[in-house]
């Protein structure tokens, strides 16, 4: 067992270890050894094995309080949990089923939130114009003016797409029925294309009271440099709902940078998250052990 480190109140998402590390037991004594007593399960190209959980929490203590739906599947361009929206027959049931496989797993874990994260839209028609809109930013300068078309385009696009709000909400709310002691968060998308902008999330959690909300710091930072709402914006709106956050440094068009890195105003982020959201860790794999600590200090500095 590595030697415990000074101990801190985030969590470590398993994303940051990518391939290095196969097993679970060996990723919580590596978090254990930087400080981290509570752990997220997050997606990897690899997941890791879970033999040994129960042996290693009992040794170190180490809790699991919240996973993203699908960490149990390799990363790849079509995750199943994630399709929850889709109106395409069969996939939201096959969504759903995948869901219901890591809920199981969950339980058995200790585990009590699960992050979900819905994909995009499906009208091949919006997706072209999303990928001409995003081809502007890229190319153009980012006026004042382009910004408002952007932010319009986005409002209609989300209308409609109304069939798959209106999916996502039924899934949404008959897998929160199976399961009452479960908490559930929804966590928006970082392109134009992506299904939860503002306005889209905001529908689903007012029809859906038992959901909350997921702050991906990165997602959002992508959003605002193209036009979009910012940080602000979507902490003030939905920050009553919020059960946790995916704290990340971004710039330009990276993201998951260790904190203090990038472009992210972290004091406004702190003036805004609630005391009692998941602060969960989650930077690259490419960044090692020295970038996660400098990181948890850069947050503790600011009283995060």
């Amino acid at each position: 067992m590595a030697t415990p480190g000074i101990p801190n109140s985030y969590s470590l998402s398993t994303t940051c270890f990518g391939t290095r590390l196969g097993s679970i037991q060996d990723q919580i004594f590596a978090a254990v050894g930087m400080g981290f007593r509570r752990l997220e399960l997050g997606l990897s190209e690899a997941p890791p094995s879970m033999e040994g959980l129960e042996e290693s929490q009992r040794e170190t203590g180490v809790k699991i309080p919240s996973l993203v739906a699908g960490c149990r599947d390799s990363l790849n361009g079509s995750m199943a949990a994630e399709r929850l929206a889709s109106t395409v027959p069969g996939e939201s049931e096959r969504a759903m089923n995948s869901v219901r496989r890591h809920i199981r797993l969950a339980q058995s874990w200790g585990c009590e939130t699960i992050v979900l994260r819905c994909g995009r839209m499906e009208d091949e028609k919006t997706l072209q114009c999303a990928r001409e809109l995003h081809r502007r930013v890229q190319s153009e300068e980012v006026t004042p003016e382009l910004k408002e078309e952007v932010e319009a385009w986005v409002q209609e696009a989300q209308k409609r797409a109304q069939p798959q709000i209106e999916q996502l909400c039924r899934a949404a709310y008959e897998i929160a029925q199976e399961s009452p002691e479960m908490k559930f968060a929804l966590e928006p998308g970082r392109d134009l294309h992506d299904l939860l902008g503002m306005e889209a999330l905001g529908w689903v959690l007012d029809d859906q009271k038992n959901l909350g909300y997921w702050h991906d710091v990165g997602r959002i930072h992508m959003r605002e440099k193209i036009g979009l709402p910012s940080q602000g914006d979507w902490l003030e709106r939905f920050g009553s709902r919020m059960l946790g956050i995916h704290m990340q440094d971004a710039a330009e068009e990276e993201t998951e940078m260790p904190m203090g890195t990038g472009e992210v105003d972290f004091k406004l982020l702190a003036e805004y998250v609630p005391s009692q959201a998941e602060k969960v860790i989650e930077i690259s794999p490419r960044h090692g052990r020295a970038e996660i600590l400098s990181s948890v200090q850069f947050l503790a500095d600011l009283g995060f």
